[in-house]
Formats: C-alpha cells, sequence, structure tokens
C-alpha cells in the first residue's frame, strides 16, 4: 500500500471520527446530561423488551408454586410471584405491552389529531371552529374514561384500551400541531406557493406539514408517559391485558395483594419499572418540545 493511500485511509477515518464526535456533541447540547441519561435507560429497557424471547431467564407465565414468593436468589434475581413465577422475566416481557401499548396510542391519535389540526389551519372559518369545538369537548373528558366506555363496550382487552385511549390522545397532538400550523399558514412562502399554482393539499402536505414536523415528534413523546400511566391504570383494574399474559400494571395489582400478605417484591419491581419508563419519555419529550419552540 502506497504512502498516499495510507495517508488518505487515515484522513477518511479522522474525519469520520470527527463526524461521530460532532454527533454526539449535537445529541449532548440537545438533550444534556440528565436528558442523555434518560436516552440510555429507556433504549437499555427498550432492548430487554425486545430480545426478552431470547434473554429472559425463565418462560414469565410458567409457575413454580414450590418458589412462590421466593426473594431473590440465583435463580430467580429478583424474587418469584405468588405463583413462583420469575420477576425478572415478567418485567421484560411486561415492558413488551406497556411500551407497544402506549405507543400505538400515541402513534394513531398523532396521525388523526394532526390530519385535523392541518385541515383546520388551512380551510379556517367554520370548519376550523366545528374541529376546535369537537376537540374541546374531547379534552374535557379524561383519557382513562375513554378507555373505561371503550372496555364497556367491546369488552376488556389492550386493543380496546389502545382504541378508547386513542380517542381521548387526538386532542393533546392536534392543538399543539394547530397553533404550529396557523404560525406557518400566515408565512410568506406560503403565499408564494399559493401564487405559483400549489394547491392547498400540496402545500399543506409537503411545506406546512415538514415545517410543524419537529413539533409534532416533540409532542408525540412528550404524550407517552401519559398514555404508560393510563394504560398501566386501566390494566391495574383488570380491564386491559388479561392474565396470565405479562404486564406492569397486572404486576402492580398481583403484587399489592401480595404486599398485604408482606412481600412487596413484585410491587416494588413493576412499579420501579413504569416511574422510570414514565421518566425517561417525559424527560426526553421535555428537551424535544424545549428544542422545537426555539427553532
Amino acid at each position: 500500500m502506497s504512502a498516499g493511500t495510507t495517508t488518505a485511509i487515515a484522513v477518511a477515518k479522522d474525519a469520520s471520527v470527527r463526524r461521530g464526535d460532532s454527533l454526539l456533541r449535537r445529541v449532548w447540547d440537545r438533550l444534556g446530561v440528565i436528558g442523555s441519561i434518560a436516552v440510555v435507560l429507556l433504549t437499555v429497557i427498550v432492548l430487554a423488551a425486545v430480545f426478552a424471547p431470547w434473554v429472559a431467564p425463565a418462560d414469565p407465565n410458567a409457575p413454580d408454586l414450590l418458589a412462590a414468593l421466593a426473594g431473590p436468589s440465583a435463580g430467580h434475581l429478583l424474587g418469584a410471584d405468588a405463583l413462583g413465577r420469575d420477576i425478572l422475566s415478567r418485567l421484560m416481557f411486561g415492558a413488551q405491552v406497556t411500551l407497544a401499548g402506549p405507543g400505538l396510542v400515541i402513534l394513531l391519535s398523532t396521525i388523526v389529531g394532526t390530519v385535523l389540526a392541518l385541515v383546520a389551519a388551512w380551510c379556517g372559518g367554520r370548519v376550523d371552529a366545528v374541529i376546535v369545538w369537537v376537540l374541546d369537548i374531547l379534552f374535557a373528558v379524561p383519557g382513562i374514561v375513554f378507555g373505561l366506555i371503550a372496555v364497556a363496550i367491546w369488552g376488556p382487552s389492550l386493543f380496546t384500551v389502545v382504541c378508547g385511549l386513542a380517542i381521548a390522545y387526538v386532542p393533546y397532538a392536534a392543538r399543539v400541531v394547530r397553533g404550529a400550523a396557523l404560525r406557518e399558514r400566515n408565512l410568506p412562502y406560503v403565499s408564494a406557493a399559493w401564487l405559483q399554482g400549489h394547491s392547498g393539499f400540496g402545500i399543506t402536505t409537503t411545506q406546512i406539514l415538514r415545517n410543524v414536523q419537529p413539533i409534532v415528534i416533540a409532542q408525540a413523546v412528550s404524550s407517552l408517559g401519559f398514555a404508560v400511566i393510563d394504560l398501566a391504570a386501566v390494566s391495574f383494574l383488570g380491564l386491559g391485558v388479561q392474565p396470565p399474559t405479562a404486564d406492569l400494571g397486572l404486576m402492580v395489582k398481583s403484587g399489592f395483594d401480595s404486599t398485604l400478605r408482606g412481600y412487596p417484591g413484585e410491587a416494588i419491581a413493576a412499579g420501579t419499572l413504569i416511574v422510570l419508563i414514565v421518566w425517561c419519555v417525559t424527560v426526553i419529550g421535555d428537551r424535544l418540545v424545549t428544542n422545537a419552540r426555539s427553532m
């Protein structure tokens, strides 16, 4: 290998390292120390949930009555529940539901809310007034009430609760996006695109939506923590995910019953994980909202 080639490779590697350092520095500057810690913790939790079928130490639904309410040991690092099921394994599998369910709630509500917000901002007038009126009605009802109504109509299941909560979270996304879209609607580039013959649909989807996208993402992440709490509360009431499926809300409920017998390990473990997840997504969401508003 010639000296010139070696020098070129070294320069390329050095440039790559500098780009990597620059990216990490930008992320660090945007999130700060606390935000970066939240990202790391949430990443660990997500990876543990995704790879739970391969890394979980035991079957989360396999009972072992001989190990019922056992404390932490080599066989059960976090102990066992009232049926002898490994708590650590159930936490890993339960995190799948706790992350996927609220994630689906926020995805559906963000899509519907963003569409309504863009239609209201572009059309204005009576269309805007009607959409805002509907959003105000939805906003006045607590999210968990929609989940309970959905369960009362279609029966207890994760899908039912997700649909109910998704309706409840539509106004959270729509109101924020509508305000940002109204500001964009009055900027000169929108008038210029309109004079050039672009359709309202094209301007809204290709330009306004692109410019409010950071706010959409920030609002979605910020709302995720509340969705986690609502879904866990519904599961705690026994109206969401049904046993024996592992779910953090159900684990808090069953752990609460064990706590009355002097074994609080399951409730503490599940409750702590819920708090960690909510804290992580709340911190990240707050940082994203701050950055989006400063853009």
